[in-house]
């Protein structure tokens, strides 16, 4: 038992899935993802913003494969960027194979708008001899006819059973390289859908609330419906949909991980959200520090208080600490221990200071 179990979560044992270098599932870490909004043949703006995607800390990306000219660029894509590329597929089914014959890690498809069996026996041929693995993408937007018509609207119960229809066709042909989302818009909806599908199969799930709106709307749907179901141990691999830069939903996906001590990566920062005690400006300080310290990617913690009343106890559980003291004498803390005074004007220089010096330490 840990020290503070409480803290726990036990994470629901899957299958493991290979998505190029990265393992999906098991007790592999949660990845986190993103999808590029450039114009798949426009090669050098994809590569640009996969190459971004990545240094904000992505595991994996996913690229739209609309048509042939998208396919057919993935080849020169993948040459240059250093995350598995996940090709995403809709209806024809020869742009799945196009797209695992030309280097994609991973295809996302619904098994079942490709087309007759044939179709579905060549894509998952082509997956096999390139070592291309598969998303069932469900998603409440997009049943299938005769499931909407029988459940009369999208639920828990017909986004499960899309599901597991699409997983017998890939069994029935002998795949088993494959991760499921069960993704709708409606919180309540994806979770319950989730917690279903999880409780009658071990395949890796892939969470996410699909058009969850903008950075803020969005964040915070994407945190409450993830937030519950990875609480739950449930989930090996996850993406923020945002209406903003992708980089934010790689931004915001890292820091639902890390509140939940399910992944750490960078400095997290506890803050208060300053009131009349505050002996320096909290907020700006906060703003200039998450810039100054985003190169930075191992595991640290920072605490920036503006005053005395929580200050030290916060300080005490974290790696760095400043709390705001009278007359523009601060205190810093380091690895919870008082060390010294710093002048308002001072703290910044000192925090970030001794934040790469702490970094240097456990680095070494």
């Amino acid at each position: 038992m840990s020290v503070r179990p409480f803290r726990d979560i036990k994470r629901r044992k899957t299958k493991v899935v290979s998505v190029g270098k990265v393992k999906v599932g098991g007790d592999n870490p949660i990845s986190v993802q993103s999808m590029t909004n450039t114009l798949t043949t426009d090669v050098k703006a994809t590569i640009n913003q996969i190459n971004d995607i990545a240094e904000e800390g992505a595991d994996i990306v996913r690229v739209s494969c609309p048509d042939e000219g998208s396919t057919s660029s993935l080849k020169e894509i993948i040459k240059h960027v250093s995350i598995p590329v996940v090709a995403d597929i809709h209806f024809h089914y020869k742009r799945a194979i196009e797209a695992a014959e030309n280097g994609a890690s991973c295809l996302r498809i619904n098994p079942g708008n490709i087309g007759d069996e044939k179709k579905i026996h060549e894509v998952l041929k082509a997956a096999k001899n390139n070592d291309c693995s598969i998303r069932i993408g469900v998603n409440a937007g997009s049943l299938e006819r005769d499931i909407l018509e029988k459940f009369k609207e999208p639920c828990p119960e017909a986004l499960v059973e899309s599901a597991l229809r699409n997983i017998k066709i890939l069994e029935d042909k002998d795949f088993f390289n494959f991760k499921l989302s069960v993704k709708s818009s409606d919180v309540f909806l994806s979770i319950a859908a989730y917690r279903q599908l999880s409780k009658i199969t071990d395949y890796p799930l892939h969470l996410g609330i699909t058009e969850a709106g903008s950075f803020v709307t969005g964040s915070i749907k994407s945190s409450i419906g993830l937030g519950n179901l990875l609480m739950d141990g449930i989930g090996d691999t996850i993406r923020i949909s945002l209406s903003d830069d992708p980089t934010q939903e790689v931004r915001i996906g890292n820091e639902i991980l890390k509140s939940l001590n399910l992944r750490n990566r960078g400095v997290k920062i506890i803050s208060c959200p300053s009131c009349a005690r505050q002996a320096f400006q909290v907020i700006d300080t906060v703003k200039i520090l998450e810039e100054r310290l985003s190169h930075i990617k191992t595991p640290i913690t920072l605490s920036i208080i503006g005053c005395v009343v929580n200050g030290p106890g916060e300080a005490a559980m974290t790696d760095v600490g400043i709390t705001g003291g009278g007359k523009g004498n601060n205190m810093l803390y380091l690895s919870g221990v008082q060390n010294e005074k710093v002048l308002t004007t001072d703290i910044i220089e000192k925090v970030v200071r001794e934040v790469e010096k702490k970094v240097s330490e456990l680095e070494s």
